[in-house]
């Protein structure tokens, strides 16, 4: 875990080993999430990034009648 500081201007730096770990790029766009008392940075991604993230999901479950 890393330390960052919050300016005056409420601005933080994201450290560069995590830039780099997630690709993370200037003007990149973040959802942020407050939970459970903790702030949660969300990169944005583009629909054409998503293609096929669910490749290989085990559809095969019982559903009940009135989602059929």
């Amino acid at each position: 875990m890393q330390l960052v500081t919050l300016s005056p201007k409420f601005q933080i730096v994201i450290p560069k080993s995590i830039r780099k770990a997630l690709c993370l790029k200037p003007g990149q766009k973040m959802h942020v999430v407050e939970y459970e008392g903790r702030i949660e940075l969300i990169p944005d991604k583009d629909i054409k990034e998503l293609r096929g993230f669910l490749k290989g999901i085990n559809t095969n479950f019982l559903r009940e009648n009135d989602r059929l």
